[in-house]
């Protein structure tokens, strides 16, 4: 049985896909945990036609506990709830989500409820109704990146998944945050610590404390500097996108810096992929660029061209953004059409760029590759 989360796991050592991880191995337990308990109630015969046609009926009975995952990035979070995912056979109503993108979309359901024509019920009366969509929709919800920072969301919260976890939803989550820290600090935090509780009691919390940061690695063999631009180095940088998010299921994103809104096409377990004319092309700024470092740990940077005096603006753009990024500790990926020292031709900037030189070679080297993402 080979689709099932253990054997499955245990597959991709053998082939030499991932290495034993103990951590690893204590949350996949734990998965397959709830992938047993979810199979035993889907098998169970219907009691009746509504639970046939919904399949309602079983889950609010005895739904099992769902699996909350946190530690560290680049500990194989995403990779284990997804390998658990692809385990739920398709009859099993299921849905994988980034965590950020799910609250979009209840803020945005909450906002046409209250503008469509006739309708004028509070957020209470709202959130069940969404929480009965949701249910007929999926059985079992996965939330990759788990994390709280808007005092909007942690209102809604636990209202919201009260009335999920009534109607028989089971929330497998990865964060790197543990629960008793989600929205510290923020305000009105006492009016959050309900919801806390509640994940711990609908939850099986599992800390992932490996000391193994499997994206460094990554980074380390395959490099962060890639030039010149073109098809093959391109096919490169895929791979390393590929490997670094290991598969995981690529999504895009909207940032809203006070008012000016920067799209993401491609984001995946913590990394995002940016092109050059993008950050640098556009009227952007340190505070656009300090937005990016607090979303991701890692940036892909890509489309860098050769910069001469008619590129200034684009030139210093880039000198501000490798700073913010350097001093933010965040890793990048650079796909350029030269070598750092090649990059910037003008003589209005040269003495400054020599700084961003100097950045950029050592966002290379070992040590900070090997900082802790």
């Amino acid at each position: 049985m080979s689709d099932i989360p253990i054997e499955k796991y245990r597959a991709r050592l053998k082939r030499g896909e991932l290495h034993h991880d103990a951590e690893q191995e204590k949350a996949v337990q734990a998965l397959q945990r709830l992938y047993d308990e979810l199979m035993e109630a889907h098998e169970a015969a219907p009691a009746n036609l509504f639970q046939r046609i919904t399949g309602l009926g079983q889950m609010k009975q005895a739904a099992p506990l769902g699996v909350y995952m946190y530690g560290g990035v680049g500990r194989g979070k995403s990779m284990l709830m997804d390998l658990f995912y692809s385990c739920l056979p398709d009859d099993i109503r299921k849905t994988r989500v980034h965590f950020h993108k799910f609250m979009i979309d209840v803020h945005d359901y909450i906002h046409s409820r209250r503008e469509s024509d006739g309708i004028r019920e509070g957020v209470d009366a709202t959130l069940p109704l969404l929480a009965e969509r949701l249910a007929e929709r999926s059985r079992v919800i996965c939330f990759d990146e788990f994390h709280v920072t808007d005092v909007a969301d942690a209102m809604i919260l636990g209202r919201l998944f009260t009335a999920l976890f009534d109607r028989g939803v089971v929330v497998v989550a990865t964060s790197n945050w543990e629960p008793d820290r989600l929205y510290e600090g923020g305000l009105q935090r006492d009016r959050f610590l309900p919801f806390i509780a509640l994940l711990k009691n609908k939850l099986e919390i599992v800390h992932l404390d490996s000391p193994t940061d499997y994206r460094t690695q990554v980074l380390a063999q395959e490099g962060v500097y890639f030039s010149p631009l073109g098809g093959k180095t391109k096919a490169r940088v895929n791979e390393v996108f590929h490997h670094l998010t290991d598969g995981a299921e690529v999504h895009a994103e909207d940032i809203d810096v006070k008012g000016r809104v920067i799209k993401v096409a491609q984001v995946a377990n913590g990394a995002a992929r940016f092109g050059f004319a993008q950050l640098c092309e556009q009227p952007l700024g340190a505070e656009d660029y300090l937005a990016l470092t607090q979303r991701y740990r890692i940036i892909f940077l890509e489309g860098i061209p050769r910069l001469g005096y008619d590129r200034r603006n684009e030139a210093k753009r880039l000198m501000t953004l490798i700073d913010v990024l350097y001093d933010a500790s965040v890793h990048v990926v650079f796909q350029a059409d030269a070598t750092p020292e090649n990059l910037y031709n003008g003589h209005d900037h040269s003495f400054e760029f020599e700084r961003t030189i100097s950045r950029i070679n050592e966002m290379q080297s070992k040590e900070y590759v090997q900082r802790n993402i």
